[in-house]
């Protein structure tokens, strides 16, 4: 069921808004850019290079899994994220239609 504050907007509006929430925290940009620069990693990899705690870390990447920028693949007893490069690709696009709007014509 589709939220109140959804209804009325076109899919790909709802889409992108959801992508900016998970793009809206410093700490969740840094986590995309280990996940780009290690293809795929562990929570703990990224405790590691980050000065967060793992609930916290473990925490946007829920919020970024949740988004659909990320997947994450269990492999007992640890689960392995990768950046979802569908859903990256389909970010990129959103953000760079947005980005390219002639605001001269508005």
């Amino acid at each position: 069921m589709a939220h109140k504050a959804t209804i009325g907007f076109s899919e790909s509006e709802n889409q992108l808004a959801r992508f900016a929430k998970a793009l809206g925290h410093p700490a969740r940009i840094a986590i995309l850019k280990q996940l780009a620069n290690m293809n795929c990693c562990f929570c703990g990899d990224i405790v590691e290079e980050l000065p967060l705690a793992q609930a916290t870390v473990s925490q946007h990447l829920k919020e970024l899994k949740e988004s659909g920028l990320i997947h994450g693949n269990i492999e007992p007893p640890k689960v392995r994220y990768c950046i979802d490069q569908v859903n990256w690709e389909k970010a990129k696009k959103l953000i760079l239609e947005l980005f390219t709007i002639n605001l001269s014509t508005l």
